[in-house]
């Protein structure tokens, strides 16, 4: 387990074939094909973070705009806190709502090398998902947060550590997703997250890709057909203009689906071939729609969304 494997070694190594066949399809027929009801629709709280609204507002708005779903930040639910809000109110104002909270957003710092650091990521991470557990939520992000700027980390040993964080996660019933971020030198391949969810063999092990992240750090769309979609719960729905250049573009350029050069419509027939039946969150950081009516925002995200899977579907 003391391998160290960079990109180019991991494309070559025999782990990393095994890796994607064991969460691969191989192009084997799914049961049934998709219609665009087989997937949950939800809104990122991210889209409409520059309107400052608090959490309960933002989750009046998902709901009248006919989302299924909701995928807050943990610093909002500490920020409904610390305002005197009551977790238990805010699970029954969801609830209410018809919503349900499918992930969030948490920057815990499980993945890092130094012991002590690490294990200061973990009781984090416990917190954070004691929070997403107390308003109902099932899932968290577990993103590369601390080891971005980290080259030739050993992804044996990385894949270890997501084991501990799922262990964790048992623990405390809330399944954290090892999230794809592109403009990290750690896990921004969609060969990267294979192989670590394989690696950690552990039967709670999936990934939570994004349609901006799998083109800023470098991956083909065509991988995700050798993805099983079972090992992904939730999938960033968004889109990306052909200007600025990969190297340069940022989160602040992500555009609605369907309104930039990503192929959207092939992204989403691969992932319903591979059997993938989960959440479409959609997350964007487009300082422009934060200028917008919040209640237009969300509304168009979730049209474009449906519009870009009834399209990729027919």
């Amino acid at each position: 387990m003391n391998l160290m494997l960079n990109r180019r070694q991991l494309l070559a190594s025999t782990g990393a074939l095994a890796a994607a066949g064991s969460l691969a399809h191989w192009n084997a027929p799914v049961a049934r094909a998709a219609s665009p009801d087989d997937f949950r629709y939800c809104l990122n709280t991210s889209t409409i973070r520059g309107q400052n609204l608090p959490i309960d507002q933002e989750i009046e708005l998902a709901a009248k705009a006919g989302y299924q779903g909701i995928e807050p930040w943990i610093r909002e639910i500490e920020m409904y806190q610390q305002n005197g809000g009551s977790l238990a109110d805010l699970r029954k104002r969801i609830e209410d709502a018809g919503l349900k909270v499918e992930s969030a957003i948490g920057f815990a710092n499980w993945i890092v090398d130094d012991p002590a650091q690490r294990a200061a990521g973990l009781e984090a991470a416990r917190r954070d998902m004691d929070l997403v557990k107390q308003i109902g939520g099932t899932r968290i992000a577990a993103p590369p947060a601390g080891a971005t700027k980290q080259t030739g980390m050993d992804l044996f040993a990385i894949a270890e550590r997501y084991r501990a964080l799922l262990e964790l996660g048992r623990e405390m019933e809330v399944t954290p997703q090892i999230e794809l971020w592109g403009f990290s030198s750690t896990l921004s391949r969609l060969g990267e997250l294979a192989f670590v969810c394989v690696e950690a063999a552990h039967p709670d092990a999936c990934m939570l890709p994004d349609v901006y992240h799998i083109y800023k750090g470098g991956s083909d769309f065509a991988g995700l057909k050798m993805i099983d979609g079972a090992a992904i719960h939730v999938f960033h729905m968004n889109d990306y203009p052909a200007n600025p250049p990969r190297e340069t573009i940022n989160d602040g350029d992500r555009v609605y689906p369907g309104d930039g050069v990503a192929p959207v419509g092939q992204i989403l027939k691969q992932l319903s071939e591979t059997g993938f039946r989960g959440v479409l969150s959609l997350e964007l950081f487009n300082r422009e729609y934060w200028k917008q009516d919040a209640e237009a925002v969300v509304r168009t995200g979730l049209q474009k969304m449906r519009e870009s899977v009834a399209k990729a579907l027919a």
